[in-house]
């Protein structure tokens, strides 16, 4: 039975992983600047489930297949840094992925929760957690419990980062700072592929 002790931890480390700058934030920020909030809900609930259903698999099932082999750390190490560059590149130079018309549009349901398992941060934080906080005796409730706190953090954050980007709107009111813009939120999800190549 996990404690309130450690659920209050819990939580304060969820929170906190969710709202500092990474892959998704960046690119929440930049999709509720581009799309405005109301585009961008699908990738906000994917984002938030997608990776609250990684944390549940990995801690009721996979955790300890991913921390015993160091072939599958690698793959997704290098896989996941291989597509925060692509990812990168497209908003930097386009403003986002791009529709069958050419046009940027914002990610999908479905894309936002795929992007969780070959995000190497999301990969951290689920293993960290995971062994943590998802007890022996116990795996599937804590696994559980673990699961819904993450739902809540995922959703309080990625729609802050969507706001966020939304209301820098005001100032990206010509293609210039748009583009200036996104040139930085480019910047910024490169630059968590250098934190993860030390880490």
């Amino acid at each position: 039975m996990m404690t309130i002790d450690t659920l209050f931890a819990l939580m304060a480390l969820l929170f906190t992983a969710a709202f500092t700058p990474g892959p998704n934030n960046a690119l929440l920020a930049n999709s509720g600047a581009t799309f405005g909030l109301g585009r961008t809900v699908p990738h906000i609930l994917g984002v938030a489930l997608g990776f609250s259903l990684m944390l549940f698999i990995v801690g009721f099932m996979l955790g300890g297949l991913f921390q015993a082999s160091v072939l599958l750390q690698n793959l997704l190490k290098w896989g996941g840094i291989l597509v925060l560059l692509w990812l990168a590149w497209k908003i930097a130079s386009a403003g986002g992925l791009t529709g069958k018309s050419g046009r940027p549009r914002p990610f999908t349901f479905v894309e936002a929760a795929a992007f969780q398992w070959i995000n190497p941060k999301a990969w951290v934080m689920a293993i960290a957690v995971t062994t943590q906080f998802v007890l022996v005796d116990a795996p599937l409730q804590s696994a559980v419990i673990v699961a819904a706190v993450s739902v809540a953090a995922g959703l309080t954050s990625a729609s802050s980062w969507a706001v966020l980007g939304q209301y820098l709107t005001r100032w990206l009111n010509t293609p210039e700072r748009l583009r200036a813009f996104n040139i930085l939120m480019g910047a910024l999800i490169a630059g968590c592929v250098l934190f993860l190549l030390k880490a």
